[in-house]
């Protein structure tokens, strides 16, 4: 007898309060894994098809699911793969940017769909959609099911007894989810969409699942937030993306819209509100994968004034608590050091609560005060940490003006390429001036990680402010670091952020751009994009490929 496998989205819900207990000593390679989300149009917009799983499965125990499961080595079978309608391996391995062996994701839906579910996306002998009204007919093919479920006979035996085919033309692909690390089980889980078949009666196989149910997705998502329903994430996050649509022929026009789709890898996070799962768009995301790459969810989805956060074994990071429109959650003053000697990026502004924190943090070893600029939110507290340590002062004499920090006087003016070996770290002295005329960042080499100040920010569009600010060295200087050999950057406000080094086509490139944008506007902001990605082509910085853009070398 076959054991199944469900659903293929193994992660508790994103509101439950705990997250996997344990690790397994190895990271587990994620099993291939197929999902079938079924539509029909219904009075008052889109319903969908879901089940309960049992109170006794070891894994989303009671919660609501789409049909699917793992990949059986059957569903690469070449005998079914000729029974295939509108479909062979080639086209469905590049639809899911596969080498080979996506066609098997494919026909994994549909029967994952048919056991589960009993709903078979199937043409007949006369090449119609399979149809189940007659009741005679719909009893035998429900003892197919049962038989298949068992293990006696195959979704080969199946098509080949009854004559069919495999409509697989009727579905669309939809996501890509892989488990995050950490899992007990883990599953690379393509997501499909298709209507509904409109002469078949669905049921749930009284197996795994014990009830099931036409639902819209916004009032799942509803039940799921009032704590009626118990969702897994990535179905609430396919639920959240349904609710967009009036109806299924929408779902599926969007589903067969060329688009990038990468994988989704949640990863879990703790904060205030209790841990929650994390995907790529989100800020904490890069510094949550980095601070905890086993995903044991540790990592806090939250900056918090005060609180310090090692971001490795030499830098610390603590937050002023100075949040506003134009600071995001504060200042970051970031400790560099982990001995006798340490110094201090950026101390913030002139409050003597942050003050205090950093000489308690530093506990009578700071030497050092490193600024990236003088604006009025990153450099004040310089003058007063020096007066209660005697810490020298590192930086570039502030410009005129009033947003400038005149307080400051830095005891050695720092110079472009200068070496700096100081608490222990070697930084490299890079003046990127356009934000502000004095702005430098400071490259930490061995953990190729890029103190940023404001030159690049989190979260919103760096101001460029005349006359200090210039828009011409501003690009200059972000020209400059594409030359850098950089991983991370610690910007002055915000989390840790990976730096993108691969091609990326307009879509991906869309919502990093603009994510202060709202997404109702990204059609309009995806010319206003590739106008600047012309741009930067016909200025020779810029090239596209079959891969996407890139920056020219």
């Amino acid at each position: 007898m076959r054991i199944k496998s469900g659903s293929g989205m193994h992660y508790h819900g994103a509101t439950e309060q705990h997250f996997w207990p344990r690790m397994t000593k190895r990271a587990l390679v994620p099993r291939p894994a197929a999902t079938l989300v079924l539509a029909r149009e219904a009075q008052g917009g889109i319903e969908i098809f879901m089940l309960r799983r049992t109170q006794g499965a070891a894994f989303g125990s009671g919660a609501y699911v789409f049909p699917g499961g793992a990949l059986d080595a059957a569903d690469s079978d070449q005998d079914l793969a000729a029974c295939c309608s509108g479909m062979d391996d080639v086209h469905a391995s590049r639809l899911l940017n596969l080498d080979r062996g996506g066609l098997a994701y494919w026909i994994a839906a549909v029967r994952e769909c048919f056991e589960e579910a009993g709903l078979l996306l199937a043409y007949d002998g006369g090449g119609e959609l399979l149809a189940l009204d007659d009741p005679d007919r719909a009893a035998g093919f429900a003892e197919l099911r049962r038989k298949m479920i068992a293990g006696e006979i195959t979704l080969t035996e199946l098509f080949r007894r009854r004559g069919l085919r495999l409509a697989l033309d009727r579905l669309a692909y939809l996501s890509h989810w892989i488990t995050g690390p950490g899992a007990p089980r883990r599953f690379d889980t393509r997501f499909f969409v298709a209507v509904a078949p409109p002469a078949q009666t669905p049921s749930h196989d009284a197996g795994e699942t014990v009830s099931h149910l036409w639902i819209r997705p916004a009032e799942a998502l509803e039940r799921h937030r009032r704590g009626d329903y118990k969702l897994m994430f990535p179905t609430i996050k396919t639920l959240e993306l349904l609710s967009r649509f009036a109806g299924a022929a929408a779902v599926m026009e969007h589903a067969r819209t060329p688009r990038p789709m990468p994988a989704m890898l949640p990863h879990p996070a703790g904060g205030r509100d209790g841990p929650r799962y994390l995907v790529a768009s989100d800020h904490a995301y890069a510094e949550v994968c980095r601070l905890d790459p086993e995903g044991k969810g540790g990592a806090s989805y939250e900056i918090l004034p005060g609180v310090a956060v090692g971001l490795s074994q030499k830098v610390r990071r603590i937050t002023a608590p100075n949040p506003g429109v134009m600071t995001g959650p504060g200042t970051n003053s970031y400790l560099l050091g982990s001995g006798e000697e340490l110094a201090v990026i950026d101390p913030g502004p002139a409050d003597e609560a942050h003050v205090r924190i950093l000489i308690e943090e530093t506990r009578g070893r700071l030497r050092w005060i490193l600024v990236t600029h003088t604006h009025q939110d990153h450099s004040p507290a310089a003058a007063l940490l020096k007066a209660k340590t005697g810490a020298e002062l590192l930086g570039m004499p502030p410009p005129p003006g009033e947003s400038q920090d005149a307080s400051f006087r830095p005891d050695r003016v720092l110079a472009h390429g200068e070496r700096l070996d100081i608490a222990g770290c070697a930084l490299r002295v890079i003046h990127t001036p356009g934000h502000a005329s004095n702005q430098l960042c400071y490259l930490l080499e061995d953990e190729k990680l890029l103190f940023t100040g404001d030159h690049i920010m989190q979260g919103s569009t760096v101001v460029i402010n005349p006359p200090d600010g210039d828009m011409i060295r501003y690009l200059a200087s972000l020209r400059l670091l594409l030359g850098e050999d950089i991983a991370y950057l610690a910007p002055g406000h915000g989390f840790l952020m990976g730096k993108r080094s691969q091609p990326a086509t307009l879509e991906e490139l869309l919502p990093e751009v603009y994510d202060d944008v709202p997404e109702r506007m990204h059609r309009v902001a995806s010319r206003s994009l590739l106008a600047h990605l012309l741009k930067l082509q016909a200025e020779g910085r810029a090239r596209e490929s079959d891969r996407g853009w890139s920056i020219r070398a």
